[in-house]
């Protein structure tokens, strides 16, 4: 990642994709789904049709963010300049703003599970295990993410046995 701790930008950005919250669950997070080394909580996407909770170890990169970060009396992780939580249209507009400030600008909180996914079957996670930690249900939601992936790991191993 770009961003190195502890830039405001940098922590925002590692605490979204160290645990893979959409746009609208990564405001809300805070010390309180941090226990024994695991980030516990109820993905805000469909959370009243058709919850999904996620449980997944907390990243190293998160970890290091939060603790660089001046949080521990604030019931959130993410705050507003002011000082206070953000929305989740406020933050998705802020995480806009600042990957428009870095690279690649076309990134924004929307994406960071995709991200997740991918960076996942790129280190060649099964789908079973990007299942488990992007929250997605079903197998066809993975394949929509890592298709693309596979079909260049896939390409590469054809091309080898062709050069051989």
């Amino acid at each position: 990642m770009r961003f190195q701790v502890p830039s405001v930008k940098g922590c925002c950005r590692r605490r979204a994709y160290g645990c893979n919250v959409c746009h609208g669950g990564a405001p809300r997070l805070g010390r309180q789904h941090i226990r024994d080394g695991r980030i516990r909580f109820r993905e805000a996407k469909n959370e009243h049709r058709n919850p999904i909770n996620i449980d997944i170890p907390v990243h190293p990169a998160l970890a290091e963010s939060i603790g660089a970060a001046n949080v521990s009396n604030n019931m959130t992780f993410l705050l507003t300049e002011f000082g206070k939580p953000f929305t989740a249209n406020g933050f998705g507009n802020k995480f806009k703003d600042w990957c428009c400030q870095a690279d690649p600008p076309h990134c924004s909180a929307h994406g960071v599970r995709k991200a997740t996914a991918t960076a996942l079957a790129e280190a060649e996670a099964t789908p079973y295990e990007i299942m488990a930690i992007t929250g997605h249900q079903t197998l066809a939601e993975v394949e929509r993410y890592t298709k693309a992936v596979r079909r260049r790991k896939t390409a590469d191993a054809g091309m080898r046995k062709l050069i051989v």
